[in-house]
């Protein structure tokens, strides 16, 4: 399990070459259709915890203990820290630790059971978009620089760093704010993410929820 340490921007073309002049190596350029789950009553997001199926594979981002407490310094506030779980059983532990409600079952989820997986959880699809992204690395300061596209009409950019559970999260943040440093980012409020501002697009009620609960 990771922790993924990341700060978002605003990006425009000269990003790119700025990228280029710092030292930044295109590695890939994809495009991904991302579903978001959560049940009726949004246990889930209104704990700041995403449960996505990404291109079929699951995953679900959390946020770490100190995401929860005070920041002490800009880079702290500008930045999130989310563990990110790839692993269907771990991924069910947390769900069902979440959601208290449930219909109980001796067994876990398989791949195979998909449906009744998310019916036991009364978990169904709010949200879903697609994204084209293109991606640099920084290997000086082992960075990652995510430049996404929602097809939404939102741009947004990530600088990056995974850090094991655990690990130096500190050493992280330093790396994150030199690198926004070199690309001239200014200003000392986060820049919304692509859910941020596809729930106040389009779904009102369940983004006035997350904000009465300080999710947003």
């Amino acid at each position: 399990m990771s922790v993924e340490v990341e700060r978002k921007f605003l990006w425009h073309a000269d990003t790119l070459k700025t990228l280029e002049k710092i030292g930044g190596v295109a590695v890939t350029q994809c495009q991904f259709h991302d579903k978001y789950f959560d049940n009726p009553q949004f246990d889930l997001t209104s704990a700041d915890t995403w449960l996505r199926e990404r291109e079929g594979r699951w995953e679900l981002k959390c946020p770490t203990l100190f995401e929860r407490t005070a920041k002490t310094n800009v880079a702290g506030e500008l930045c999130t820290r989310y563990k990110e779980i790839t692993n269907l059983s771990e991924i069910h532990l947390k769900v069902k630790e979440v959601i208290k409600d449930y219909e109980d079952g001796e067994r876990g989820p398989s791949l195979q059971e998909e449906d009744a997986w998310l019916q036991r959880f009364q978990l169904v699809c709010f949200a879903e978009f697609t994204t084209i992204r293109r991606s640099f690395v920084l290997e000086e300061e082992g960075v990652r620089v995510d430049l996404d596209q929602a097809d939404f009409g939102y741009s947004v950019g990530e600088i990056e760093v995974l850090v094991p559970e655990g690990g130096d999260v500190k050493s992280a943040l330093g790396r994150i704010e030199r690198i926004a440093q070199k690309l001239g980012l200014t200003g000392n409020q986060r820049i919304r993410g692509k859910m941020h501002v596809f729930l106040e697009r389009n779904l009102p009620d369940h983004y006035a929820k997350l904000l009465r609960e300080h999710v947003l």
